[in-house]
């Protein structure tokens, strides 16, 4: 599991904002791993077991938050960027696809991390995600034309 962490912290980072809260997914779905390690069927992608068991306790995180108090998600300004280079262009422009991406609807912005970030597969990430392919591919078309648009916005200054 350790060689995943990474992969796993980032992929709670994404869904959380905020790396404090991204910590202590990251660790539940540790334990919880360990807890249900029988669940895991050896041979197959521990890291598509992993993502799913994280991103279902960040849902019911989410559902219990909303039952709790209402409260809603964090603004993705308020989150600390790992990148520490020299801000060149391309590193400006990557900062502001980032931003749009964290302005995206939960279900589209996990989507945009497992395929374009993480790498996954669109079969893969229907897994993680237990949603139809059909709807990966729905939520990443949406995606690219709701960031393709608001950076066309910024490029005209509209």
């Amino acid at each position: 599991m350790s060689p995943l962490y990474p992969r796993l912290w980032r992929f709670c980072l994404m869904q959380t904002g905020r790396r404090d809260r991204a910590d202590d997914l990251a660790q539940m779905t540790c334990l919880r791993a360990l807890e249900k390690h029988a669940g895991y069927q050896p041979g197959t992608h521990l890291d598509r077991w992993l993502f799913r068991i994280a991103h279902r306790l960040w849902l019911n995180e989410l559902r219990a938050t909303a039952v709790r108090t209402g409260g809603g998600l964090v603004a993705l300004e308020e989150t600390e960027i790992p990148d520490q280079r020299v801000n060149t262009e391309t590193n400006i422009f990557a900062r502001q696809v980032f931003s749009k991406v964290g302005e995206l609807p939960e279900s589209q912005r996990v989507t945009v991390l497992l395929v374009y970030v993480e790498g996954f597969a669109y079969k893969e990430a229907a897994e993680i995600l237990n949603i139809p392919i059909g709807t990966v591919m729905s939520r990443l078309a949406a995606a690219r034309k709701k960031i393709a648009g608001e950076l066309a916005e910024t490029e005209t200054g509209t």
